[in-house]
């Protein structure tokens, strides 16, 4: 029996799901927007304990990493068996993007700036640190307002993962997913062991990749979107070697794995489209030849 059959109302003529069962991707997306929450409030507490010289704010940031990443999966969660129970509706939609705005859009700005930031070195000069303290400010929200862009333009679009014109099997996203940024926000902090940054170089070239997450958000490069794998599929030898290859990365090398993902996903919009100019232009058809001049 399907997933989707366990939930057919038995008394429905037309078979529809259960009441009770709309729930269940919704409390997927409860659990992401809670855990967001829990990532700026450990955010502002490291915050407050490095301003008070007290020990203790790494742990602080690495949980509020954690917590982004663990919203992570669970944003992945709530759509596919949305899908799988046949449950999907206007107000799960609705609820599922403004719990990414706070837990991939608030929540790592947040992160961002409080990590990345507000403790660099006060020794450089109170200008330099606060031209690097607007420029903060006003990135990190940035950040924010093109992933909530995102997000709309996601909304709106009559078809927002359209197909590959030269592959039909293989769909995209047009635009860096904010989940994506926000996973390379957090895969960044953790592997650097949540130290905040105090190096003022250090702090502007984050604030470069803020700025590069932000546009590619925006943008309309192409992201692969891993929609069309099934749950239900079987699949071949290979993939479940490369899936406990994995799980044995995520449970040794954890902090290097996942940026290691974030960094070849963000990066893969790029080369694509870096790779499609450079078709287009192999492709261009030679410009004619030049008349020859004419001898009177």
């Amino acid at each position: 029996m399907a997933l989707k059959d366990r939930f057919v109302d038995p008394n429905s003529p037309d078979r529809r799901p259960r009441k009770a069962a709309y729930a269940l991707p919704t409390l997927f997306t409860a659990g992401n927007i809670f855990l967001g929450y829990i990532s700026i409030l450990r955010s502002f507490k490291g915050s407050m304990l490095l301003a008070g010289g007290l020990p203790g704010a790494p742990e602080h940031f690495t949980v509020a990493a954690q917590a982004i990443g663990a919203a992570v999966f669970l944003d992945g969660l709530d759509g596919r068996i949305a899908r799988m129970t046949n449950t999907t509706s206007d107000f799960g939609r609705e609820m599922d993007s403004l719990a990414d705005v706070i837990s991939f859009g608030l929540a790592p700005a947040v992160l961002a700036f409080a990590w990345g930031v507000q403790f660099i070195d006060p020794t450089i000069g109170e200008k330099l640190r606060g031209q690097i303290f607007n420029a903060g400010y006003f990135i990190a929200f940035l950040f924010l307002l093109c992933g909530a862009c995102r997000l709309a333009r996601f909304n709106i679009q009559v078809n927002p993962v359209p197909k590959n014109p030269g592959r039909p099997d293989r769909k995209y996203f047009v635009g860096l997913p904010i989940p994506a940024a926000a996973a390379m926000v957090c895969a960044v902090v953790w592997a650097c062991g949540s130290e905040p940054l105090v190096y003022w170089p250090l702090s502007v070239a984050w604030l470069g990749l803020l700025l590069l997450l932000g546009f590619l958000m925006v943008s309309t490069w192409r992201y692969y979107s891993f929609k069309g794998i099934s749950l239900n599929k079987a699949y071949s030898p290979l993939i479940i070697i490369l899936v406990a290859a994995f799980i044995f990365g995520m449970a040794y090398y954890a902090q290097i794995l996942l940026l290691g993902m974030a960094t070849a996903y963000v990066s893969s919009g790029i080369f694509i489209r870096i790779g499609g100019i450079l078709r287009r232009r192999m492709r261009r058809p030679p410009p004619p030849p030049a008349p020859e001049p004419s001898l009177g």
